[in-house]
This record gives structure tokens, C-alpha cells and sequence, in this order.
């Protein structure tokens, strides 16, 4: 079918460093321009964010630093992709809360006055969500046919959760599963330890704050200090210890520094 336009649509996706739409940056960009006509253009490359890309980041969409060390940076390529989009409209998969944000901090960064003003913002995964709702009450009755009554008192949804994931094991018995690097596999098992595999926990810190790198070091996931060990950090900067001590985070990312602040201590004695 042909979108009904009065201007062009400008599809976007940002591959980034991160998730934090103020500090994190771009290092791929892709932007599919529909014109009213249906005229499809197509434009996009690999940009050097001038930060370092945290592995675990790189893990999910595949650029590594050594990949764009040597590309433009986004000032460099921004007139351009500003003439490009024009005054279309926006459209994308979670980018009224993401890539568009992003997208409008890098041209800002770039001295370029990006306005958003008299823009239609489509977000395809806000349709996605708000018309196939993906919580328990929709989950019970995508699994088990049927209505659940009295969702929301604890006793019902346990009962309810019980029930769906019966039902998800026989639906996926034998059905196979491929991981973003194109791997098979049938995870869905009558097997507590296969499922749990299938549906980690950061046991480190559920909060996310702090995770292991690939050498099992405990590294930062936010902030200032994303990708950085937390013994680099604290050496680096000794009173950002403090300082999270007294911020609201979470009790395991607290027993997580705190180990790591008397490891060093004790090291230095």
C-alpha cells in the first residue's frame, strides 16, 4: 500500500554507544526518506562517536571501536543529514523516546538548530505495544484463550503466571529460537536450569548499574564511568565512591562498590 503523505516520512534507526540519550553518541545511522509519490531514498554510515563503544554495547549491534576509528564524525556529516531530512516527518521503532532525542543532542552538539516543531512522530513500536498489549492479562489470554478474571490481586496473577507458563511450555516445546548472531536452539524445555539460561538476571546487580565485562571484571553500566572497571574509576576518582554511597541507588549496586572500595583499600594498606 501507498502511505498517505503530504511530505516525505523520514524512518530512522540509531546504532549507539548506549542507551543515555544525553551523553551516550551515534555510530551508525540510517534513514529511509518515503516521499509522498512513494519514492524510496535510502541514505546511512558508520560515524565515529569520539567515545569509546563499551563491549557489552558492541556485543548487541556489532561495531566495535576498531570499526569506526576512522570514519566521520557526526559534526562533520550533520548539514548533511539535516538538507537530507528536510522538513520530513519522523517515523521509527521506539524513537519518540530514543533516536529522536539522540538525534536532536548530536545536532545540538554540532551547532546545528534542529527543530522539531510543526513535525508528525510516528513510533511504530508504541502502535505495537498499545494494540498487542504485553502484559499478564494479555499474555493469559494469548495462552490460555481466555479472560482473566481479577487481574491485579496477587493470589489471581501468580495463578494466572502459573498458568501461561505451562502453557508457554507446551506451545514452544520443539520450536527453535535464533539469537542475534543467527544461532539455533531450543531453549524452551521442561527444565528449570535450560529456562533460567533462557532468562538471565544480572545476579551482580539486578539494578543493571554494575555488570561483568568479558574478563569478568566488575564494570560501570552508566554514567560518566560506562564501560570502565569499577577499580579504574574509584582510583581514578576516589570520592565518586562517596558520592554513590549517598545517592539512591540500589542495595546491590551499594554491596558491589562497597566490596570493590575495601578490595582496593585493603590493596593499599
Amino acid at each position: 500500500m501507498n502511505l498517505n503523505l503530504v511530505r516525505p516520512l523520514a524512518f530512522i534507526d540509531l546504532e549507539t554507544t548506549g542507551t543515555d540519550v544525553v551523553n551516550d553518541r551515534i555510530v551508525q545511522i540510517a534513514v529511509l526518506k518515503v516521499l509522498p509519490d512513494g519514492t524510496e531514498i535510502p541514505t546511512g554510515r558508520k560515524i565515529n562517536p569520539t567515545i569509546p563503544i563499551p563491549i557489552e554495547v558492541s556485543r548487541i549491534h556489532g561495531i566495535y571501536n576498531e570499526d569506526v576509528k576512522n570514519e566521520l564524525t557526526f559534526p562533520q556529516i550533520a548539514q548533511k543529514l539535516a538538507d537530507f531530512i528536510g522538513d520530513s516527518d519522523f517515523a521509527g521503532y521506539n524513537s519518540n523516546r530514543f533516536d529522536i532525542p539522540l538525534l536532536v543532542s548530536e545536532f545540538s552538539r554540532a551547532g546545528i538548530d534542529f527543530q522539531l516543531e510543526g513535525r508528525n512522530f510516528i513510533d511504530v513500536q508504541t502502535i505495537f505495544h498499545k494494540m498487542e498489549p504485553r502484559n499478564l492479562q494479555a499474555a493469559y489470554k494469548f495462552y490460555c484463550g481466555k479472560k482473566l478474571v481479577g487481574a491485579h490481586d496477587a493470589i489471581n496473577d501468580t495463578r494466572a503466571t502459573y498458568e501461561v507458563f505451562k502453557a508457554q511450555l507446551q506451545r514452544y516445546e520443539n520450536i527453535a529460537y535464533e539469537d542475534k548472531d543467527g544461532n539455533l536452539s531450543y531453549p524452551i524445555k521442561n527444565d528449570l536450569e535450560t529456562l533460567a539460561a533462557f532468562t538471565p538476571i544480572n545476579m551482580l546487580d539486578p539494578s543493571g548499574k554494575v555488570v561483568y565485562d568479558e574478563q569478568g571484571r566488575e564494570i560501570f553500566n552508566f554514567g560518566k564511568y560506562r564501560g570502565k572497571t569499577l577499580i579504574e574509576a574509584f582510583q581514578e576518582e576516589p570520592s565518586y565512591y562517596e558520592w554513590m554511597m549517598k545517592k539512591n541507588f540500589s542495595v546491590f549496586t551499594k554491596k558491589v562498590i562497597q566490596r570493590v572500595w575495601k578490595s582496593i583499600n585493603k590493596d593499599n594498606k
